[in-house]
């Protein structure tokens, strides 16, 4: 029925970043779910105690505007669409009871894991990175300050009161 790693990845792009959370829309979510938008919304609506403002949230017009100009499919939407954040997703397992829902649920629920694994496996690389970067600037600093020692070693030492070539400024 479902081929994980085709869907998956399908799935990473119907996720958004709005409000610094990952988050999905109705209507992708719907697509997903094979129901109209208006069913997922009105389910929502009968269990909206389910759902508090860290688990879903109707977009503002600014950021409905930002996810119209970067996604073709919501330039035609006349309403505002509902965001469901990874917790918001799993709560909708409850409401939406079919075995096509809750399979579709998991594939999402591992895509969102996968995203926060690439994201710490992100951040170990940036640290390692930033440890790199201290570390070769103290052996560079390290061996800068002893080609400097070099030189002045190198270098002829000229007398102070020697006599100076050159042309006389007037």
């Amino acid at each position: 029925m479902i081929s994980n790693d085709q869907d998956i990845l399908e799935i990473e792009n119907m996720i958004y970043i709005i409000r610094g959370n990952r988050v999905m829309l109705d209507n992708d979510l719907a697509k997903l779910y094979g129901v109209e938008t208006r069913a997922l919304n009105q389910a929502v609506k009968r269990n909206l105690d389910r759902f508090p403002e860290d688990f879903m949230f109707t977009l503002s017009h600014e950021e409905f505007d930002s996810v119209k100009i970067s996604s073709q499919a919501y330039s035609i939407l006349k309403y505002r669409p509902n965001a469901f954040t990874e917790n918001g997703v799993a709560m909708l397992s409850s409401v939406l009871s079919s075995k096509k829902a809750i399979h579709i649920n998991i594939l999402i629920i591992r895509t969102f894991t996968k995203l926060r694994s690439f994201l710490s496996m992100e951040s170990a690389l940036h640290e390692r990175i930033g440890e790199f970067e201290e570390s070769s600037t103290k052996l560079f600093k390290i061996v800068f300050e002893r080609l400097d020692s070099l030189e002045e070693d190198i270098t002829p030492k000229l007398p102070v009161n020697r006599k100076k070539i050159g042309l006389k400024r007037n």
